[in-house]
């Protein structure tokens, strides 16, 4: 849709000022909002002018600043100097209020994932990975190491760690197209109950930048995630997410 035929629609959109209980710059923000996601507005499209919007909402230059500021704090538009506001690439995002499988979490919103597997081996154990599996150091455990993708897009390298025997068991398993949840779940028997996770912001080194198609030292989300069955823990992994690509949300209650 080209910008004319944009503006027109949002147009269209316009609301009563008198009427509503909002406040003005929230109705524009949720209208832009609208038109961000429904697609009246592509990403990496320009939106219209601070002038064009005053025009097509009837409000002022700060209503529609506002506006705009809460859209770019939720990161659904950018802004270039001297050029003006841009809509962003649409981030998938994963709930972290209950414990799912990649390929559940995305499938159920309607993405395509898909992995490949880059290594599945029996290694030594280092010293964390010991400590958070419950082995000794230079034990034998498996690790698996997984390219996943996204609506055919890399997103992430996972880096799993599980007991050897576990391991040898998924080996046999088609692990491009199924979750190792789903999998420890409904083919072994394993009751999955809860996870312990640590998130920070790391830069991607050469390896990970090449794997997931993005520039060294691009800012990536680094999970560390050790799964139990009961007080058993079953496997330890490291995530790496494009961070331009994948957010986690999270509900966090007072009480």
């Amino acid at each position: 849709m080209n910008g004319k035929s944009a503006i027109k629609v949002v147009e269209e959109q316009a609301f009563d000022t008198n009427v509503s209980a909002l406040p003005l710059y929230t109705q524009v923000r949720e209208k832009l909002r609208k038109s961000i996601l429904d697609g009246t507005y592509a990403p990496h499209t320009q939106m219209p002018s601070e002038s064009q919007m005053i025009r097509m909402f009837g409000v002022s230059r700060i209503t529609i600043r506002q506006a705009l500021g809460d859209l770019q704090k939720e990161g659904l538009i950018f802004k270039v100097m001297g050029k003006g506001s841009f809509v962003s690439k649409p981030k998938a995002f994963q709930s972290l209020s209950r414990l799912q499988g990649f390929g559940e979490a995305m499938s159920s919103s309607g993405y395509e994932t898909y992995s490949n597997v880059l290594s599945a081996k029996p290694v030594e154990a280092t010293a964390q990975v010991a400590n958070r599996l419950h082995v000794k150091p230079g034990q034998p455990v498996f690790e698996i190491q997984r390219l996943r993708f996204l609506n055919r897009e890399p997103i992430s390298v996972d880096v799993s760690y599980f007991p050897i025997e576990i391991g040898e068991k998924l080996l046999q398993e088609d692990l491009a197209v199924r979750d190792i949840f789903a999998i420890l779940e409904n083919d072994h028997g394993y009751n999955l109950t809860h996870a312990d996770l640590q998130i920070e912001a790391i830069s991607a080194d050469e390896s990970l930048a090449q794997q997931l198609r993005v520039d060294e030292g691009c800012p990536l989300l680094r999970m560390e995630r050790m799964t139990y069955a009961g007080d058993t823990p079953i496997d330890f992994e490291y995530l790496y997410y494009r961070g331009d690509a994948f957010q986690y949300r999270l509900r966090i209650n007072r009480t």
